[in-house]
């Protein structure tokens, strides 16, 4: 972003920003043409006016006015066509850029590692996808488009002007560099208030998306008032950033305004004296050079306006590229395609770490044969969640290797790595829509007859049903409409529809009713019979029925066992566990 920032017009991203636009070729043609023609209408005008006046007028012709007034008409009717069709053109193009822009920042956005989510603001996130390329399409649209039609018409017109007379060119033309010159410096000075503008919009917008979310955790410990405050100053920074560009305008436009006052001036008392004495100059030709002025002025000054409008576009795109720029994806280069998958997890020597120099995991090793349950226990911290992350690589491990049914899951295609894996995990997220959308995640394999069969199958169709319009009922967003243990069943019978080899389980139902925790125990006993399962238990129920106990400690694995086996070593970690945690759980 640094290297951008103070330029009036970065020109490699300009270029980027075209390829987007190559696939629309016949459009952007009748887009440029259509500007041509438009400018050209627009300089006949007074082309034709100045002979409107010197044969009709001065001369009194009414036959020649008539001709003059008709070729303006026709001129004026081709300026409505060429303009309907430049604006919609350049609007069409900059819906399709935006399109494809979009399209592609979210697939990219799709294939990011947890870890970039971990460390990046959801609300930055939304304006670059959403706000952001919104703006983009303002660089087609109204950005650079018209201000190349706007050069086009003051080329076009100076080409006119020098035709007419060169002596009141170089009067326009001595004041022309005043008002390119303000122009210049507007344009670098807009570029760098429009960086701390689209600065603002993400923090606003991050900030105001988290309190949203948040808003429980607010009321609950009376930061009403301290958040308040907090945005009250967020939306200064934002509104001092806006009017910083706002003072840049309202300093341009009056010198811009100045000088073309003066211009028309200085032409009106030379033309005129010149006129008064001799013919090279006609009032008909100072008329038209009063037009002209404005047409070569006007589009300067709109051109700084429209100027602001690009540069937003360009802040927007250099923030929107800076995404698609990064690499923060899972390397999915596997080729070894397993028709049949068993389910054997190996985990060798496996260190990893979300902060450099920050060991989670420091080289557990443990093998889960095809169709045994493996419950991990262990203290808040101990790496259990991180092991679950890991096996279905939404994190890379920094050494070691993990291993399914002998194979490296980096050999895997990631796609069949996942369809092998589901994951129930204890903060169950649901989409903003219907119970069955949130089971199959519309795929279209599944249909609704197979959810209802597996619904039986765990025995939750009756809860299902029971909600107004049942596997159609409208969980709404993150499923509030739902308990916590409602929630729960619904991503255990996401799990169990998919059919996989291995299920990874963080088994949580300490804070679920009496009845969903039956409904849930019912389900995790279906759901892991015959498949490879990996618990993170919570109950000593699901912790007795494992076929292995992990028990971790700060990253290590520092007890394995049965259950039966854990408890007969005195002063053991499990031990201990036992007697503090799950006995009291059980007894309670």
């Amino acid at each position: 972003m640094a290297e951008t920032k103070g330029k009036a017009f970065d020109t490699q991203l300009f270029k980027r920003l075209l390829l987007f636009a190559s696939p629309y070729k016949a459009r952007l043609y009748i887009a440029g043409v259509s500007a041509i023609m438009l400018s050209l209408c627009a300089a006949l005008n007074p082309y034709y006016m100045q002979y409107a006046i010197d044969l009709g007028i001065s001369k009194k012709s009414s036959e020649d006015l008539f001709y003059f007034m008709s070729l303006m008409a026709l001129v004026l009717l081709g300026q409505v066509l060429f303009q309907l069709l430049f604006i919609y053109f350049s609007n069409w193009i900059g819906q399709q850029v935006i399109r494809d822009i979009r399209v592609k920042l979210f697939k990219h956005m799709l294939r990011f590692k947890m870890q970039y989510y971990d460390t990046s603001a959801v609300g930055r996130l939304v304006t670059r996808a959403v706000g952001d390329i919104e703006t983009i399409s303002s660089i087609f649209s109204q950005g650079l488009f018209m201000i190349i039609a706007d050069l086009l018409k003051m080329g076009i017109v100076l080409g006119f002007m020098f035709a007419k007379s060169w002596r009141l060119t170089l009067i326009v033309l001595a004041v022309f560099p005043i008002i390119l010159y303000a122009t210049r410096v507007f344009q670098r000075a807009m570029k760098v208030a429009f960086e701390e503008v689209r600065t603002q919009v993400s923090n606003l917008n991050s900030f105001v998306q988290e309190r949203i979310t948040g808003m429980k955790i607010v009321q609950i410990f009376n930061q009403e008032k301290k958040e308040h405050d907090k945005f009250r100053a967020i939306n200064k920074k934002h509104m001092d950033a806006w009017n910083k560009t706002v003072w840049y305008n309202s300093i341009f436009f009056p010198i811009a305004e100045i000088c073309t006052s003066i211009t028309i001036g200085l032409i009106v008392w030379y033309g005129g004296l010149k006129a008064a004495q001799s013919d090279i100059i006609t009032l008909g030709m100072i008329t038209a050079f009063v037009s002209y002025i404005q047409m070569l002025f006007t589009p300067l000054r709109q051109i700084a306006d429209k100027f602001n409008t690009l540069q937003m576009g360009m802040v927007a795109a250099n923030r929107v590229f800076g995404i698609l720029d990064t690499e923060s994806t899972i390397n999915d280069e596997g080729t070894t395609a397993i028709s049949t998958v068993q389910g054997q997890i190996e985990f060798k020597k496996v260190r990893f770490s979300y902060i450099e120099g920050e060991e989670v995991l420091k080289g557990i090793s443990f093998t889960a044969k095809a169709g045994e349950t493996i419950a991990i226990v262990g203290s808040t911290g101990a790496g259990k969640s991180t092991i679950i992350n890991l096996l279905s690589r939404l994190y890379e491990i920094n050494d070691g290797i993990i291993a399914v049914d002998g194979t490296s899951i980096k050999e895997f295609p990631l796609e069949q790595l996942r369809d092998e894996i589901a994951l129930v995990l204890q903060d169950v997220f649901l989409f903003a829509d219907t119970i069955l959308n949130n089971i199959t995640l519309n795929d279209p394999t599944i249909t609704e007859e197979d959810v209802i069969a597996s619904a039986k199958s765990i025995g939750i169709h009756k809860f299902i049903s029971s909600l107004p319009g049942g596997y159609q009922y409208n969980v709404k967003e993150r499923g509030v409409m739902l308990s916590s243990g409602q929630r729960q069943l619904i991503a255990f019978l996401r799990a169990y529809v998919s059919n996989p080899s291995i299920l990874v389980l963080d088994e949580a139902t300490s804070s679920v009713d009496s009845y969903s925790e039956q409904l849930i125990q019912k389900a995790i006993e279906k759901i892991t019979t015959g498949r490879t399962s990996i618990v993170i238990a919570h109950r000593l129920a699901t912790i007795k029925k494992a076929d292995q106990i992990l028990v971790m400690e700060k990253g290590e694995i520092v007890e394995q066992g049965t259950h039966t086996e854990l408890l007969s070593k005195e002063n053991g970690y499990y031990k201990n566990l036992y007697e503090v945690q799950f006995m009291k759980s059980e007894v309670a």
